[in-house]
């Protein structure tokens, strides 16, 4: 009975890990963090990070430890998965240890297990019975698949966060570092290229659906940072939303892109949010100071504007859907505040353009 006893464990580890493992990186959607170890690890992992960096003060030395989180824990769900099946199949070796020459001890299963797992197999440990077989041959076949799969998981993510930061790093041409949704307006009428401000937002809706897309799909990609300093996936969101907010309720003209642009992103945060239970609230996120400055730098712009009353109260009535949620998840992946969060004062603003000013 006590064989039986510890060999069902040992199967039920292996399902628990090998279910894990599918939902993490196979399954192309979220999916519930119930059973999934991984997860947690991910959750406490993070935790313990944020932690760290509250008690560090310079700001590259934050960013340096904070930035080292997501390729570890990629390097650290690997070895639990492996280390997690290799536990799991020594406990069914054990349970099945009379089917095995010479008979081993419970430390002897696990080496057993790690060696059939990852296709060693010295022979010093040979199962002699029908089930014994079958369990190595099937821990052999896991160890291939898992291997497999892990790797086609690493450059599914790589290429996801390439993909991401390279419009991250364009947007910035044209919103500035940190980017900001009043530059974005303002650079297009400067450069007298405002007929192309449609084109970049259909840009950025293509960008964010893929961003939504994978980011939910698998959760660490939210965990790497950006290589740039000023720039991350989160002050551009917020910079596209605030910029079709802006359109829709301060700029005279047709504004259906903007419409479009602005519902996929109160998408885009709200999805992620909820899936990482981060609670907003309904502040706007700017005093009506801060509107009627950026409503004045819009209107020195050349931009033809509504009047300023009536923007105000469109662009508080829309900017409080999103802007809490957003400020709380900077806070949650202690992204650097930006222009559109935060203490707007603790990073200097860099528009686009007087770069090509500069040039002239």
């Amino acid at each position: 009975m006590f064989n039986v006893l510890v060999a069902l464990v040992g199967i039920i580890i292996v399902a628990l890990t090998i279910a894990d493992i599918f939902q993490s990186v196979i399954v192309p959607r979220p999916t519930s963090r119930y059973l999934r170890i991984s997860a947690y690890i991910s959750r406490a992992g993070w935790q313990l990070f944020r932690f760290i960096s509250y008690r560090i003060d310079e700001s590259e030395q934050r960013e340096s430890v904070l930035g080292t989180y997501a390729p570890l824990l990629l390097v650290v769900l690997l070895v639990y998965w492996v280390a997690s099946l290799i536990f799991g199949y020594g406990c069914l070796f054990f349970g099945l240890r009379d089917e095995l020459r010479p008979v081993p001890g419970f430390g002897a299963a696990l080496y057993f297990a790690g060696t059939s797992l990852l296709t060693i197999g010295y022979g010093d440990i040979v199962p002699a019975g029908g089930p014994a077989r079958l369990a190595a041959l099937v821990a052999g076949a896991s160890g291939f698949g898992v291997v497999a799969i892990v790797t086609t998981f690493l450059f599914s993510i790589f290429g996801a966060y390439q993909a991401r930061e390279t419009y991250v790093v364009a947007f910035a041409n044209r919103a500035g570092a940190p980017p900001s949704g009043v530059e974005l307006l303002k650079t297009h009428a400067h450069l007298q290229i405002a007929d192309s401000l449609v084109m970049a937002l259909r840009e950025s809706q293509q960008w964010m659906a893929a961003l939504m897309e994978s980011h939910l799909a698998y959760p660490v990609l939210t965990y790497f940072r950006s290589t740039h300093d000023g720039i991350s996936w989160i002050a551009a969101l917020g910079a596209i939303l605030d910029a079709s907010t802006l359109t829709i309720a301060a700029i005279e003209g047709p504004n259906g892109e903007a419409v479009i642009t602005q519902r996929l992103g109160r998408h885009v945060v709200n999805d992620l949010s909820n899936y990482f239970g981060i609670e907003g609230g309904t502040e706007v996120g700017v005093d009506r100071g801060e509107f009627d400055t950026a409503y004045d730098s819009l209107r020195d712009a050349g931009i033809t504007l509504r009047d300023r009353d009536v923007a105000w109260r469109d662009f508080a009535a829309v900017r409080a859907t999103y802007a809490t949620r957003l400020v709380a998840m900077a806070q949650n992946w202690r992204i650097p505040p930006a222009q559109w969060i935060g203490d707007r004062s603790l990073i200097t603003h860099h528009p686009p353009f007087e770069t090509v000013a500069s040039s002239e």
